[in-house]
């Protein structure tokens, strides 16, 4: 501002004695200064505009390193200098700052136990932790393509995998089999697109899974065939020892007409038993020859009506009420149409088969979409519920807490669920009742 009011009161100057007084020495000498103060003007601007210029440079290209001098005489020069210090010193500080956040959580994500890869759309990697290096037995990779030495299959499934997409390799690294879950999650990161691939050995886990599974299963299929095979061995035995004592004694009379009575009742139930055991045996086989689904669009609105048709007398009869709701009222899923009503089936009856003595007997099927745009249908009852303990294992074949039953529909269904890539889980309180929900 002094600067232009200076120029502007030479300005005036000049023109008073050009123009009123005629005279031109003190006109030219006025005109002359006018002169310089444009100059002086304009190399002010320059410098101002330089080191403007100057300050945004070193942003553009990251050097917070200049530092504008103070020195000048120039009180609107040493002003404006200050305070692109100023600037550049809080553009330094909050650069470190993101540093030390970035090396902390760096650190963090080098050290983690979980094995995590970063790589872009092109396949560079950016991130390689220890914790993937160790899994992987790999040292250095540069590209997501270095690690198909490793195993081409698990780099198949990194770049297949999208957010949110989970997925259990078996391989070989080394001398050593790896059941490894992979999951996926695509970020940007400046500007970006790169993919989060997290990586875990559950070997050992599975394993563990796997051995409490099988003593599970071996010790409801020694109660079963035990149960079975008892009394079998029990009346054979009785029936071998009524032989026995009368091909001994060489009796030459027949057998009365009791013995004969007693004979046949023990070998009749030795029948019925056994054809039981064959039963038991063919269903535990069935639980291994499930056949791959065959998907077409099921509308969901027509498969509740059929099944509430098919339990209708059932329900009236039993004085159970059912709710039915789907929303939206159009949702379609896609699966085997033959499978999922199996499935269901099931579910109704166990809830039909839940209820005791009570008079407000309620089972409620709902279909609807959760907050990833997914079908779940879930089938709820009002029933007694089933205690914890019992919850923990109503998946495991041939175990069921009825009176009657094979106890494997359960384990079929949730079967059926993996197949067709979705779950079925549960949860219950006693005397409150049970809901069943199949997330497809």
């Amino acid at each position: 501002m002094p600067r232009v009011a200076m120029l502007a009161a030479t300005i005036f100057l000049f023109c008073f004695f050009a123009f009123s007084r005629g005279d031109w020495m003190f006109s030219l000498l006025f005109l002359a200064v006018s002169i310089y103060q444009v100059k002086m003007l304009i190399d002010y601007l320059d410098r101002s505009n330089e080191n403007i210029a100057s300050f945004l440079d070193s942003i553009r290209f990251d050097d917070l390193s200049y530092s504008f001098k103070t020195a000048s005489d120039d009180p609107a020069v040493q002003r404006l200098h200050k305070e692109l210090n100023e600037a550049m010193m809080k553009l330094r500080n909050s650069r470190r700052e993101k540093d030390s956040e970035f090396l902390f959580f760096k650190n963090i994500v080098m050290h983690v136990g979980i094995g995590l890869i970063i790589f872009k759309e092109d396949g560079k990697i950016e991130i390689f932790n220890s914790a993937a290096r160790r899994l992987l037995k790999i040292n250095r990779a540069e590209t997501i393509g270095d690690i198909k030495d490793v195993s081409e299959s698990l780099v198949t499934v990194f770049q297949k995998l999208r957010t949110g997409g989970r997925e259990l390799v078996r391989t070989k690294i080394g001398d050593d089999f790896l059941q490894l879950s992979v999951y996926a999650i695509e970020l940007t990161l400046r500007g970006e697109n790169v993919k989060l691939i997290s990586i875990q050995n559950i070997q050992s886990e599975l394993e563990e899974k796997e051995m409490e599974a099988w003593q599970n299963l071996v010790r409801v299929l020694t109660h079963e065939i035990m149960n079975s095979v008892t009394p079998i061995s029990s009346l054979a035995g009785i029936v071998e020892e009524e032989l026995k004592h009368h091909l001994q004694d060489h009796q030459s009379e027949p057998l009365s007409s009791e013995q004969l009575g007693d004979i046949h009742l023990s070998l009749q139930t030795i029948s019925k038993r056994s054809e039981g055991l064959i039963h038991f045996v063919k269903e535990f086989r069935s639980l291994t020859s499930i056949p791959k689904p065959r998907p077409t669009s099921i509308d969901i609105k027509t498969l509740f009506d059929e099944l509430t048709l098919l339990h209708k007398k059932e329900l009236i009869d039993k004085n159970i009420q059912l709710n039915v709701s789907i929303y939206p009222e159009d949702l379609t899923i896609s699966a085997d149409k033959n499978m999922i009503e199996q499935v269901l089936i099931n579910l109704i009856k166990n809830a039909i088969q839940s209820f005791e003595e009570q008079e407000n007997k309620v089972i409620e099927i709902r279909a609807s979409l959760n907050e990833k745009s997914r079908p779940v249908i879930s089938v709820k009852d009002n029933g007694t519920g089933i205690d914890p303990e019992a919850l923990e294992k109503i998946f495991i074949p041939f175990f069921t807490t009825k009176k009657t039953g094979s106890g494997i529909g359960l384990s079929l269904s949730r079967q059926i669920m993996r197949q067709h890539q979705g779950t079925l889980t549960v949860k219950s309180t006693v005397n409150k009742g049970t809901e069943f929900f199949m997330r497809f």
